[in-house]
C-alpha cells in the first residue's frame, strides 16, 4: 500500500534550525521520495518502508531536542505528483 506523509517538526527552543536540518537530511538519505517546502516535508512510498524510516528518524529527532512537536498527516495514496486543477 502506498502512502503520502506530511511532516512538520517544531523544536520548542532557541537554535532550532540544526535539528530540523538534521531530520530532513536523514529523510533524504533514505530510499524514499522526499519533497520539501518552507512549511513541511513530504515523504512518499510503501507503508511499511515509510513507517519504518519514520519510526527511527522521529525517535532520533526527539532525542536531539529538548522539547518539540511533530505534526504528521498520512494519506492512503502516493500523491507526489499531485497538481491542483483550479
Amino acid at each position: 500500500m502506498k502512502i503520502s506523509v506530511e511532516l512538520t517538526l517544531t523544536p520548542l527552543h532557541d537554535d532550532f534550525e540544526p535539528a530540523i536540518i538534521h531530520f530532513i537530511k536523514k529523510l533524504r538519505a533514505s530510499k524514499l521520495k522526499v519533497l520539501e517546502n518552507p512549511l513541511s516535508t513530504q515523504v512518499y512510498g510503501d507503508y511499511n518502508e515509510v513507517m519504518q524510516v519514520l519510526t527511527s528518524e522521529i525517535k532520533e529527532a526527539f532525542e536531539l531536542i529538548e522539547r518539540g512537536l511533530l505534526y504528521m498527516k498520512i494519506v492512503k495514496s502516493d500523491r507526489h505528483d499531485y497538481e491542483p486543477h483550479f
